[in-house]
């Protein structure tokens, strides 16, 4: 059993940055990839990026690749989301999400999920 709470999330102007957190709890999380979606209003889930277990792999969706960065710190059982030149159409609520097979990108194949944290860019 995974938990994880999401946190960081906040209101910023165009052009600026945020570091969301996603804190896990459990004993099989350093073997869990850990995925990033969004959901703005009225739309699907959309995949923005994930990471291995073991820290060896990431992966981004095309809407924010070079913008966004995924990293990891296992011995703090916690991974980041550090989003940068955030455009209005980032706006969403964030949510990270435990899948124990990495290479995933839909939402149904990820197993564990926070409650998410609301995003608001700011035009």
């Amino acid at each position: 059993q995974v938990q994880l709470v999401e946190s960081g999330g906040g209101l910023v102007q165009a052009g600026g940055s945020l570091r969301l957190a996603c804190a896990a709890s459990g004993r099989t999380f350093s073997g869990h990839t850990v995925g990033w979606f969004r959901q703005a209003p009225g739309k699907a889930r959309e995949f923005v990026g994930a990471v291995s277990g073991g820290n060896h792999f990431t992966a981004y969706g095309d809407s924010v690749k070079g913008r966004f960065t995924i990293a990891r710190d296992n011995a703090k059982n916690t991974v980041y989301l550090q989003m940068n030149s955030l455009k209005p159409e980032d706006t969403a609520a964030y949510y990270c999400a435990a899948d124990p097979i990495w290479g995933h990108r839909r939402a149904e194949d990820y197993d564990y999920w926070g409650q998410g944290t609301q995003v608001t860019v700011s035009s």
